[in-house]
C-alpha cells in the first residue's frame, strides 16, 4: 500500500516538515488541523499551533478510535494517530489563519484499514497495479434552509416559483453567499466551471475540475465543512439532506468518472468510433458493467441514509419526475438511468449518489466495483434509450433490468452478501458498517412517524 508508516517517521524530523512549517508561517498561518475523515464523511481534527508542526506531522497527536464510529476500537485499546500528507495540506481560505491538513490514521505505526482515506489507497493502488488512475468529477448540489417554527423552510422567502430550475432571479438574489463561496473555492484552485439554481426552491448546485480521486474526496469533505460554516455566517443553514421536503426535487453528488493511463494522462474511456454510439471504450463499458453488477451494495455506500432512499423514488417532486435514479441500468445521455455517458466528454456518471457519501468510501466502492468489471472482462450490453420512468413492469421485465434498493436495510443487506465489498473495505470495517448501518435502519423504522398517528389513530 502507497501509505507511509509510521516506523520509518517517528524518531525523524524531517528537513521537509521544517521546511514546510517555515512556509505555513510565512502564508501567515497560525494553527494547523490535524485531520481524518470519519465513517460518516465528518472531518475530524486536533488543532495545532504551528510551532508544534513538526510533531504533528510525525503523529503526535492521539485520537481515541472508541469515541467515534466505524473504527473499531475499545475503551481499552491504545490511541490512533493521523499523520498528514504535506502535499495535501491547505490554508482554509475563509479562516486564512488555519491550514487543514488531512492524513491517515494510524496505530503502532501502520496504516488503520478501517480508515476511510487507507480504504480508499487501496483501491488506487489496485488501479495502479493495472497502469490506471481513477479520476472524479463531483456535482455538488445542496439545499440553502432556516427553521421557523419548527419547520425547515427555503432560506429565501421569497423563492417559491413551482419549476424555479435556472432561475436568474433566485440565484442572482443568493449572490452574496455563491461569490463568497466561488472566490474561496477557486482560491483552493478548483477552478469553479458553473453554477445554478436547481429545480427546487433555493437548491443550488456547484459544477468545478475534475481530478483524481483522492484529490476529489478531500475537496468534498473540506468543500461541506466550508459551505456549512459560510452558510451560517450569512444567517442560514446548508444541508445535503438528500430529502429535506417530500414534495421538492432530492439533491444528489453525481460521480463523473473516468480512467487514465497512469503513464501518459490519456482518458482511456474515450473511443470516437464506438460502435454502440456513446463515444467510450471496451475498457469503459467493462467498468459500467461492473458497476451494475455490484450496484445493490455500492448503493449503501453512495446512498447512506434511511432519507437517501426517499430521494431514490420515481415521482414524488414538484416538477413530476425526481430526476433521481431507481433502475440498475445505463444509457447514453439519457437521465433516466443509474449510470449516464454524458454527451460533452467520455465519461461514466452516476445518478445513484447523494452528498450524504463519505466521498473516500465511496469512491473506493465505485473503483472497486468498476475495476473488478474489467478484471473479469464484464459487458453491460446495449445501452437503452428510452425514458425508463415511463416502462411498465412487462417491459422492464424484456429488458432484463432491476431496480436498485428500495431501501437502506435492503442496500445493507446486499452490501453485506456481495464478497466484493470485503475486499475493498477489509473485514473489519464492512463488519462495523453493516452493524453501524443496520443499527440506523432499526432506530429509524421503531420510531413511530407523524404520518403514521395522523394516518391511522382513528381511521379504523
Amino acid at each position: 500500500m502507497a501509505v507511509e508508516t509510521g516506523e520509518r517517521v517517528l524518531g525523524e524530523d524531517r528537513p521537509a516538515y521544517a521546511a514546510k512549517r517555515d512556509e505555513l508561517k510565512e502564508q501567515g498561518i497560525s494553527y494547523v488541523l490535524a485531520a481524518y475523515t470519519d465513517v460518516h464523511g465528518i472531518a475530524k481534527a486536533k488543532c495545532v499551533p504551528i510551532d508544534h508542526f513538526t510533531t504533528m506531522v510525525r503523529g503526535s497527536e492521539l485520537f481515541t478510535g472508541a469515541a467515534l464510529d466505524g473504527l473499531g476500537q475499545e475503551p481499552s485499546d491504545d490511541e490512533l494517530s493521523v499523520r498528514p500528507e504535506l502535499d495535501r495540506i491547505v490554508r482554509l481560505p475563509w479562516r486564512r489563519e488555519i491550514a487543514w491538513a488531512p492524513g491517515f490514521l494510524n496505530y503502532h505505526g501502520e496504516p488503520w484499514p478501517m480508515c476511510s482515506r487507507v480504504v480508499l489507497q487501496r483501491a488506487v493502488d489496485r488501479a495502479a497495479e493495472l497502469g490506471l488512475v481513477f479520476n472524479l468529477g463531483i456535482e455538488t448540489e445542496f439545499y440553502l434552509v432556516r427553521r421557523e417554527n419548527g419547520a425547515v423552510v427555503p432560506a429565501n422567502p421569497k423563492d417559491v416559483l413551482a419549476k424555479s430550475a435556472y432561475d436568474i432571479v433566485g440565484l442572482l438574489e443568493n449572490m452574496p453567499f455563491m461569490d463568497e463561496m466561488i472566490t474561496y473555492m477557486n482560491e483552493l484552485g478548483w477552478d469553479v466551471h458553473s453554477f445554478d439554481h436547481e429545480d427546487s426552491n433555493s437548491q443550488f448546485e456547484f459544477d468545478f475540475s475534475y481530478t483524481d480521486c483522492m484529490s476529489m474526496a478531500d475537496r468534498q469533505t473540506l468543500w461541506r465543512m466550508m459551505m456549512k460554516e459560510v452558510a451560517r455566517r450569512h444567517g442560514f443553514e446548508v444541508t445535503f439532506m438528500p430529502k429535506p421536503y417530500a414534495d421538492r426535487t432530492g439533491t444528489g453528488a453525481h460521480f463523473n468518472m473516468s480512467l487514465a493511463d497512469i503513464e501518459t494522462g490519456e482518458n482511456r474511456f474515450a473511443e470516437p468510433d464506438d460502435p454502440r454510439g456513446c463515444g467510450v471504450s471496451k475498457l469503459a463499458y467493462q467498468f459500467i458493467a461492473g458497476l451494475l453488477a455490484h450496484a445493490p451494495a455500492i448503493t449503501a455506500v453512495a446512498a447512506p441514509t434511511v432519507n437517501s432512499y426517499k430521494r431514490l423514488v420515481k415521482t414524488g417532486s414538484m416538477t413530476g419526475f425526481t430526476w433521481a435514479p431507481i433502475f440498475r441500468s445505463y444509457g447514453g445521455n439519457n437521465r433516466t438511468h443509474m449510470l449516464r455517458i454524458p454527451l460533452t466528454s467520455p465519461r461514466v456518471e452516476s445518478r445513484a449518489i447523494d452528498a450524504t457519501c463519505n466521498t473516500y468510501l465511496g469512491a473506493a466502492a465505485y473503483l472497486q466495483a468498476g475495476l473488478d468489471g474489467i478484471e473479469s472482462e464484464l459487458d453491460p450490453g446495449d445501452p437503452l434509450r428510452e425514458n425508463m420512468y415511463v416502462l411498465d413492469e412487462l417491459e422492464l421485465q424484456q429488458r432484463a433490468v432491476k431496480t436498485l434498493p428500495r431501501t437502506l436495510l435492503e442496500a445493507i443487506e446486499a452490501f453485506n452478501a456481495d464478497p466484493l465489498m470485503e475486499r475493498a473495505f477489509g473485514p473489519e470495517l464492512k463488519k462495523a458498517y453493516v452493524e453501524l448501518k443496520t443499527q440506523e435502519w432499526w432506530d429509524y423504522h421503531n420510531d413511530v412517524s407523524p404520518w403514521e398517528i395522523d394516518r391511522y389513530l382513528t381511521f379504523f
